[in-house]
């Protein structure tokens, strides 16, 4: 994997998210991926799992913005930052994402998030 690679990949990820459908979500990641939404938290397993919980409760597309890029790519490992704010709510994210691809999928993903104090 590349930069142009990984960033192609999370420019997909925000699409699919966006979309929210479920074809477009699935080709992100490989039949058998973890997905865990944090360090802490037992893994999604499997491109059925993700799908389907990232469809039981979507976030409105016209509620948030996220841009992520690759921060260190080597092999088939990345590490991406970005930063994720949800309006309606007034909350800011910055995020960490460990990633680790096979054939241009994503095998395992690991989330690191960390909400920016709220401002008076």
């Amino acid at each position: 994997m590349t930069h142009a690679d990984v960033q192609t990949w999370l420019d997909a990820y925000v699409a699919s998210w966006r979309s929210n459908d479920a074809e477009a979500i699935a080709v992100l990641f490989t039949s058998e991926a973890t997905y865990a939404y944090a360090p802490w938290r037992e893994p999604l397993r499997g491109a059925d799992a993700i799908v389907a919980d990232w469809r039981r409760e979507p976030d409105d597309p016209e509620t948030w913005s996220a841009t992520y890029a690759p921060l260190l790519v080597e092999g088939d490992r990345a590490v991406a930052t970005g930063e994720t704010v949800y309006r309606n709510e007034g909350k800011t994210y910055s995020n960490m994402f460990v990633l680790r691809f096979e054939g241009g999928r994503c095998a395992d993903f690991v989330e690191w998030y960390m909400k920016h104090p709220s401002r008076a």
